[in-house]
């Protein structure tokens, strides 16, 4: 069965569903957002949720003011009713523009949503009631989003980890398909991305990946299972700590800033490697290289590698290839 819905949100609201439909990769056969699949997935997989909060934030509140012997059971219901919608949900009672959506549903997304057209609207339209959902799910830290929208991934992922058992997937980056089979360790957030990722050995590489968990598909947890190496939880603990989203050899490396140079590093706080220490002009890093290459590839010729060798010389290739072609 397949209905579609007419609902309204705000362009805030419908801007940031939007970026979290992009970064979380829901797109399209010709790349554009896939906003209608995006919101299908999060009606399902937080409705449980949204509806567990939202009763017991009133339970909570009810109870608090049915303490006090002035105000009777019933003018608590209204009152905790009236400060969760005046307050909590104060976005309804807003005046800025609206914008219309049309909502395409089928499936499971079909079914809560006619669960809360015959349970949930006594006093509010569907409209309303999705466009709270939505608001009280961007209200959540994004790394809570992601585990929200790929629950079936994160259940598994973490089956996997206490059981000790290799996961297989495939990625969204891989462009082939090609399925990996790997040792899980940790999950962790980036703290500049707000993403997680999980860390683990690669069973055929023989070596640490991390894996952004919004980018994996096809989760499956194998029956193999594996004997923790301590050696590489320590190191994967030190990773998670650090930098969640590299887990490639770390390198000592000494960067020569300009002071534009040190305006761009204040500027510039995605994936911004930890210094060392500062020595004049000098920086110092013990950082994963891949990391500082993406970096400080940013920069130009505000940034100068002085050591070591292998990262100078991959910021120096990517330079020179970039003029080769711009100057045909």
């Amino acid at each position: 069965m397949t209905e579609k819905y007419k609902i309204y949100l705000s362009e805030d609201t419908k801007s940031r569903l939007i970026n979290d439909a992009e970064l979380f990769e829901f797109t399209k056969n010709d790349e554009s957002v896939n906003l209608n699949a995006f919101l299908k997935t999060l009606i399902v997989n937080y409705f449980d949720q949204y509806r567990h909060d939202s009763d017991s934030l009133l339970a909570n509140i009810m109870q608090d003011l049915s303490e006090l012997s002035s105000i009777s059971k019933k003018d608590a219901a209204f009152l905790a009713d009236k400060i969760v919608s005046t307050y909590i949900k104060a976005d309804r009672h807003q005046s800025g523009k609206n914008s219309a959506l049309t909502l395409t549903v089928s499936g499971s997304s079909y079914e809560i949503l006619k669960i809360i057209e015959n349970n949930m609207l006594a006093e509010t339209s569907l409209s309303q009631y999705l466009k709270d959902m939505f608001n009280a799910y961007l209200s959540i830290p994004r790394s809570e989003r992601e585990a929200i929208i790929f629950k079936d991934s994160y259940e598994d992922i973490s089956r996997a980890l206490k059981e000790h058992k290799v996961l297989s997937f495939t990625t969204t980056t891989s462009g082939d398909n090609k399925a990996y089979y790997v040792e899980p360790y940790i999950i962790a957030p980036s703290k500049e991305e707000q993403c997680n990722y999980l860390l683990c050995f690669d069973r055929r590489a023989k070596k640490p990946r991390t894996f952004r968990i919004s980018r994996l598909r096809s989760v499956f947890v194998t029956s193999d299972t594996f004997a923790v190496n301590p050696d590489i939880q320590e190191e994967l603990r030190e990773k998670a700590l650090r930098s969640p989203h590299s887990v490639g050899l770390t390198v000592q490396a000494v960067v020569r800033l300009n002071p534009y140079g040190v305006r761009k590093f204040k500027a510039i706080t995605k994936n911004r490697p930890l210094v060392s220490k500062i020595e004049g002009d000098l920086y110092y890093f013990d950082w994963p290289e891949l990391q500082l290459e993406e970096y400080f590839k940013r920069f130009g010729r505000d940034a100068i590698v002085i050591g070591p060798e292998s990262l100078k010389e991959k910021i120096r290739k990517f330079y020179y290839y970039g003029l080769r072609e711009y100057s045909r």
